[in-house]
């Protein structure tokens, strides 16, 4: 089983460049199934139930979320009846919205993703760790398939995370940095591991955001308008090779696609 991660999409130029790429990179990785993070889907913050419609639309299976899955109100009661659009599960009791799905692909193997978010520079949420042990606990026995996005800050977080999780879930993916990092690997236990998926987006910019915005805050350290930048984008995600006997990864691959804007 193959299953593409994607970065997180950023504003309207990572929606339209998956629009134009994404059935492309679909059928040339032979991917079953299809994650992205839609957190900063919204014009670089938050996500709307149109978005995460279109999304669904356009061959991604599950959408995770992050520390901004709350930003647009409108998505309070959409995510609440829209399953496949996570919120972390660590968030506390009483928030809208579920913390794993359980999706099957074409051959009926049963896939679950988590999405969980980090305590470090983050929100000070429950602990990631313990919370995503009770999760583990109660799906065990509908499938050994099971994708995490782990969305932290510090490196350190997902690299401990890793570690933890490792011969105990399929894959371990890090989001919410907008940097594809270049370690990833296999881990000893089987677990297929990478800090930051990275971002689908635009590429010249800073994190998403125009760089001119962002060098004129630090320069000033004034409150500036962030807008999304445009020009060449970028489809940053991986291609995780899984043995859906036993849940173990085989492999886990990089994309970096850079797409020209003429």
């Amino acid at each position: 089983m193959k299953v593409l991660f994607l970065g997180d999409v950023f504003g309207k130029p990572g929606r339209e460049i998956l629009k134009k790429e994404l059935l492309t990179v679909i059928k040339e990785n032979e991917v079953d199934i299809v994650i992205a993070n839609g957190e900063n889907a919204a014009g670089g913050i938050g996500i709307t139930p149109a978005i995460c419609e279109t999304f669904l639309d356009m061959g991604i299976d599950v959408v995770t979320s992050g520390n901004h899955i709350y930003k647009k109100k409108e998505i309070y009661d959409y995510i609440v009846q829209q399953p496949r659009l996570l919120k972390p599960a660590n968030y506390p009791p009483g928030t809208p919205g579920r913390g794993y799905y359980i999706i099957s692909d074409k051959g009926n193997n049963k896939v679950a993703v988590i999405n969980i978010c980090g305590r470090v520079f983050l929100e000070n949420l429950d602990c990631p760790f313990r919370c995503i042990d009770k999760i583990l606990e109660h799906i065990k026995g509908e499938t050994s398939i099971i994708i995490v996005d782990f969305h932290a800050e510090a490196t350190s977080e997902k690299v401990a995370m890793g570690w933890y999780l490792d011969g105990r879930v399929s894959a371990l993916v890090g989001t919410h940095t907008h940097i594809q990092t270049a370690d990833e690997r296999v881990l000893p236990g089987g677990t297929a591991y990478i800090t930051d998926v990275g971002m689908v987006g635009p590429r010249d910019s800073v994190i998403g955001v125009k760089k001119e915005n962002i060098i004129e805050r630090f320069l000033k350290s004034m409150p500036q308008r962030f807008t999304v930048a445009e020009d060449d984008c970028m489809i940053n995600a991986v291609v995780i090779d899984i043995d859906e006997r036993i849940g173990k990864a085989n492999s886990i691959r990089r994309i970096n696609l850079v797409v020209k804007s003429n």
